[in-house]
């Protein structure tokens, strides 16, 4: 199975695509899309096509992204918001199945500390995938995403053997 995950931003958005085989995990890409200046739909239309392109690239299987969580700054949890809705409509139009995750299940997940900083998280990341060359702290959170996705499908699919068991 070929997870993509999404670390969705309006400056920067990570993206990172894993390859799955029973419990190995393979680095596939990475990167991170730049919508770069300009007017908030021009920047939120690069955004869809960048990943448009990294889905038309890499055609993952299944895909995850980060769950909205809000803080302080209200006006950017709302831009961070339509980021994601772009995400979202881009991964559903590719007809994937796509996980939600809240970022402390994440790093609960992949670093084993639900308050986890980003140097841990890059760290661990490269540690499970070997070999991987990370474009920086927003693709090793979508790769960080992807690997949560994995585990989570894992358990999932062995809960669902067990009950028809």
């Amino acid at each position: 199975m070929r997870v993509l995950g999404v670390d969705p931003g309006l400056t920067a958005m990570g993206w990172g695509v894993i390859e799955v085989d029973g419990a190995r995990l393979r680095h596939v890409a990475n990167g991170v899309c730049r919508p770069g200046a300009g007017e908030m739909a021009e920047r939120l239309l690069r955004l869809y096509r960048g990943l448009g392109e990294v889905l038309g690239d890499y055609r993952p299987d299944a895909a995850a992204i980060e769950a909205t969580f809000v803080n302080k700054d209200s006006a950017g949890s709302l831009k961070l918001g339509q980021a994601r809705g772009v995400a979202l409509l881009a991964l559903a139009e590719a007809g994937l199945a796509v996980g939600e995750y809240a970022p402390n299940a994440v790093k609960k997940t992949v670093v084993g500390v639900g308050h986890a900083g980003k140097a841990q998280v890059l760290h661990m990341v490269k540690m499970q995938l070997p070999g991987a060359v990370v474009g920086g702290a927003d693709a090793a959170d979508a790769l960080a995403i992807a690997i949560c996705h994995a585990h989570h499908a894992q358990t999932a699919a062995r809960v669902a053997v067990a009950v028809r068991g």
